[in-house]
């Protein structure tokens, strides 16, 4: 992949747009899914363009992720599609996809991957406060890219699996657009294969050393973050009656569930009648037991999609966002996860060409574990 610089001329932004505007007209992608500006101007919703000309709204670096794109390539790819499109994503939505693919729910052919360093996310109602309030929350985050950690709007925070997230620099796209380390009122990096480079003009310039070093003492402060979430995760749970605790306020409304880009299911259990419980049960089981926690089976459902999803989370917290109970279901299993990526020697997203676990099996896989 060459690497190289563009010029910004002091807008960033706009050079952007017109580095992905130009992915249309040079025929490089037949339809381009990025982020744009609502009618309101107060959130972005993912479009799937044809027309450059309809591009004008595009908002590629909007810190908020009211979908992840990482769905949406899923139902634009997994039943095929001829036409070569372009997704603009981050990493965590790049991982997404390559575990998506490996579970043969999206299809990697024809797809072009824009991706781009991840500035920090908002949650959306967050994000549309921001907006309302006319701050430029994009302009902000450059400006600070240079240094290194983006630092959220006053009386605003970044989403939490932002705030603990080492992976925010993109792997295995097309084409890589790279802001840390960067003077955007001056240049930002730009990767591509040769072809893509020669298509859009661009010539081979050096990149500064000091993006590399932005980049290397963010990852720690972000891993120290995340050691520390993880730390306070095991400290509350270190049995099932630590997790019960945990997760006492779910109303097992199965957002978490809707809302995650791996858990992708058409059949699951736990859209049927099997937990529709019979009025006599509850009363059954209270006799029992002595109390049961009301609503039922959340432990159960929990449980069962860490069983599930958990060596393929890439730790993007949709889950956190779409809980109305507030619980840090993200920190969960991102903790959980270390531990069992762990036995397996995996890493969700890392590759195509690794088995995901959870389908596959071998008969001494847990041995010594």
């Amino acid at each position: 992949m060459i690497r190289t610089l563009i010029e910004t001329g002091g807008n960033a932004q706009q050079t952007i747009h017109g580095l992905l505007r130009r992915l249309l007209e040079e025929g490089i992608v037949d339809a381009l899914m990025v982020p744009q500006r609502v009618a309101s101007d107060d959130n972005v919703v993912q479009t799937l363009v044809r027309d450059p000309a309809k591009l004008a709204a595009m908002a590629p670096l909007a810190p908020v992720i009211p979908v992840t794109a990482a769905r949406l390539a899923s139902n634009l790819t997994m039943t095929g599609v001829q036409e070569r499109i372009g997704v603009v994503m981050r990493d965590c939505e790049i991982r997404a996809l390559v575990e998506l693919v490996k579970l043969q729910q999206a299809k990697r052919e024809n797809l072009f991957i824009v991706g781009i360093d991840c500035l920090g996310t908002y949650e959306v109602a967050d994000y549309a406060d921001l907006s309302r309030q006319g701050v430029d929350v994009v302009a902000e985050a450059l400006s600070q890219a240079a240094e290194g950690d983006p630092v959220p709007h006053a009386g605003a925070s970044f989403r939490a699996a932002c705030q603990m997230c080492e992976r925010f620099v993109p792997n295995l796209a097309d084409l890589h657009i790279g802001l840390f380390g960067m003077n955007p009122d001056e240049s930002i990096l730009v990767g591509a294969s040769e072809e893509v480079a020669e298509r859009l003009g661009l010539e081979v310039r050096p990149v500064p050393d000091k993006r590399e070093q932005v980049i290397a003492a963010l990852i720690e402060k972000r891993t120290e973050e995340r050691d520390d979430a993880f730390a306070e995760f095991h400290r509350k749970v270190n049995d099932i009656a630590g997790l019960q605790a945990y997760l006492s306020t779910c109303i097992r409304c199965h957002n978490c569930m809707v809302n995650c880009p791996i858990c992708y299911c058409k059949e699951c259990i736990f859209r049927t009648p099997v937990f529709d419980h019979e009025s006599e049960r509850y009363q059954m089981w209270a006799a029992r037991k002595g109390a049961i926690h009301l609503p039922t089976d959340t432990l159960l459902f929990h449980i069962t999609r860490l069983n599930h999803m958990v060596t393929s989370c890439v730790g993007c917290g949709m889950c956190d966002g779409a809980c109305p109970s507030n619980l840090p279901i993200a920190v969960m299993f991102r903790a959980i996860g270390q531990n069992v990526q762990a036995i397996f020697d995996y890493e969700p997203g890392r590759s195509l060409e690794e088995e995901v676990p959870v389908a596959t099996f071998r008969e001494d896989e847990l041995e010594g574990v």
